[in-house]
């Protein structure tokens, strides 16, 4: 019975998966290679979470962004982060009318389905702040007005590596709110001469067009939503985040003193939706502990702080992550 829904499921999703091929035609006349950075978007998309983009300049991740909303029949805000930036200047303020005597609300560029924070670490901690209420509860708070945002309602932040000058480190509780925080690398040397050749120019144009809408979002994510996880998968991910809280339980006593905060129930939360979405992109409707492996760091690496010891030892998150999915048992 399982397996005839299972099997149901699967051709329920290749059918609804086709349309994703057109979005990533589109994303090609634009972007080179980053495979794997669109791949993220998609899954940002599909499982209805926030991705914050780590690289530095030049690595076209607010172009990647930008192609990403053009194929999307979706109001689309482009948002400069600055230090001098304010909070009203995200959310919007109250403008005295003085005709009426009254206050009317002014709405800031996050009224729109689809935010790119670019460069979100230029930002001070009261901007910072700001969006957070906006990405957690999908809603402002405008003087005594509560409003909120219109569905979907999806954040993809770029930032600049903490080491460049000028940037300011994001709070834990930000970088949490982000299902996904992808490290964006450079291109092989094939994909630069492409580049080279497409982008070198001192005028181009590149016409993509939308090819999906906000009601097809919202019917694509009920479809993910239906994606089968065996109960083996669901015990899986919970392993591999208990790892990150009692790694003595999983022969792994030696990173006990390296973790000093570990992985959320929000991780476990995002581990599972960002594995169902992994496996709609790529056309099945179940998900396989190889879903969980490709999408775990991306969900993982934010979300397990590591102590002054390691840090002195040289370990990153990533290192002891990469341990926790290489140890832990796999169904």
């Amino acid at each position: 019975m399982i397996s005839q829904g299972v099997s149901l499921i699967n051709e329920k999703v290749k059918k609804e998966a086709a349309v994703l091929d057109a979005v990533r035609l589109q994303i090609s006349k634009v972007l080179i290679g980053q495979h794997a950075m669109v791949d993220r978007l998609l899954i940002g998309i599909l499982g209805n979470g926030h991705i914050l983009l780590e690289g530095v300049p030049g690595l076209a991740k607010t172009t990647a962004v930008r192609i990403l909303a053009q194929t999307i029949q979706a109001k689309f805000q482009r948002i400069q982060f600055t230090p001098d930036m304010l909070p009203a200047d995200l959310i919007g303020t109250l403008i005295y009318d003085q005709h009426s005597g009254h206050f009317n609300i002014h709405k800031g560029p996050v009224f729109a389905n689809i935010i790119l924070a670019d460069e979100i670490n230029r930002a001070p901690a009261k901007v910072q702040s700001a969006l957070l209420e906006a990405m957690q509860e999908r809603q402002v708070t405008i003087g005594e007005e509560t409003l909120k945002l219109d569905d979907p309602f999806l954040v993809l932040a770029t930032q600049n590596p903490i080491e460049q000058e000028g940037t300011y480190p994001l709070p834990e509780a930000q970088v949490d709110r982000f299902m996904l925080k992808v490290k964006v690398t450079y291109p092989s040397k094939e994909e630069e001469l492409k580049i080279l050749r497409r982008m070198g120019l001192t005028q181009s144009h590149f016409d993509v067009q939308p090819v999906l809408t906000p009601q097809d979002i919202l019917r694509l994510r009920t479809v993910v939503d239906e994606v089968y996880m065996d109960e083996k998968i669901e015990h899986y991910i919970v392993d591999l985040i208990e790892a990150t809280r009692s790694p003595e339980n999983y022969q792994l006593k030696d990173l006990k003193n390296f973790i000093q905060y570990p992985a959320s129930p929000r991780a476990t939360i995002y581990l599972s939706i960002a594995s169902k979405a992994h496996a709609f992109i790529q056309g099945r409707g179940f998900v396989s502990p190889q879903d969980v492996k490709s999408i775990g760091m991306d969900v993982l690496r934010h979300r397990v702080i590591v102590s002054y010891e390691a840090e002195a030892e040289g370990k990153s998150s990533e290192e002891i992550i990469k341990r926790i999915f290489d140890e832990v048992e796999v169904p």
